[in-house]
């Protein structure tokens, strides 16, 4: 890999880092994350396939209470470098999305060490407020910002580090029932991940829709610009079905759109 393409990889982990509080441009999605350094390092297909993958399990993940979910950003920048650098292309899927779960957990103690670093930063920044600094704040506010992105940045530099030749060699080297179970360890968590997705969207009116786009996924003929096709179509007439649900003379609005359209009746 040239020096280059390490940089543009380390500018991306870096975004991405920093991406994960900001929120505004995604760089910390799976799908934009690997979609990214396989489009800087040369191999964009197997990294959008990686990126698709993980972003079905990274929607599961949400920081609830106290809780805080897995780093999606380290996951997706770490296991998108390993697949890179392990030249197995489409084959060397499995095994990054395998690893790229307990990196997302090992992800939280960097998140934890940053954190607690960027409570010094707010400290300054009331010092500054005191003052009247509006230009103190900003330069501490960018600087906490920056903190985020060197926590995924310094991660990837050390992963880029590591001879191609060896992790290739590391990833060659591991035994059949290995790479097997990781391979179906992953596809499990996949599904997992899209399961807790379902139970937290799942309402009596939604459950329709999501029939009838597993039943046409079932369809070979339909390729996926078909089926975007008709998933926008199916949000379209819910949105529809939405503004017009409890809006008859008799009806009231439950919430439930369906329910709404069928109580006017």
């Amino acid at each position: 890999m040239s020096v280059i393409s390490m940089v543009l990889i380390v500018i991306v982990a870096f975004l991405a880092g920093m991406e994960g509080i900001l929120d505004e441009f995604e760089f910390h999605q799976p799908l934009v994350a690997c979609t990214l350094i396989g489009l800087v390092s040369g191999q964009l297909v197997p990294c959008v396939i990686l990126g698709g993958t993980l972003q079905l399990i990274a929607l599961g993940w949400a920081n609830i209470g106290a809780a805080v979910a897995p780093d999606a950003a380290l996951a997706s920048v770490a296991s998108a470098i390993i697949l890179v650098l392990g030249g197995q292309g489409k084959a060397g899927v499995s095994t990054a999305i395998a690893v790229a779960i307990p990196l997302a957990v090992a992800g939280l103690f960097l998140t934890m060490i940053v954190r607690t670093l960027s409570v010094v930063c707010v400290h300054q920044m009331d010092a500054a407020a005191e003052k009247g600094s509006f230009a103190g704040i900003e330069l501490w506010h960018i600087i906490a910002i920056c903190l985020q992105g060197i926590r995924i940045a310094i991660p990837a530099a050390a992963l880029l580090a590591i001879p191609s030749s060896t992790v290739a060699h590391a990833l060659n080297s591991m035994p059949a029932w290995l790479t097997d179970g990781m391979s179906i360890g992953g596809g499990m968590v996949v599904a997992v991940g899209y399961a807790m997705v379902i139970n937290m969207m799942a309402t009596k009116e939604i459950w329709p829709f999501f029939a009838i786009g597993f039943a046409l996924a079932a369809v070979s003929d339909l390729t996926l610009i078909a089926l975007g096709v008709i998933a926008v179509s199916l949000a379209l007439i819910y949105l529809k079905l939405s503004e017009s649900g409890g809006s008859g003379n008799g009806g009231s609005n439950t919430g439930d759109p369906l329910g709404d359209i069928l109580n006017d009746y």
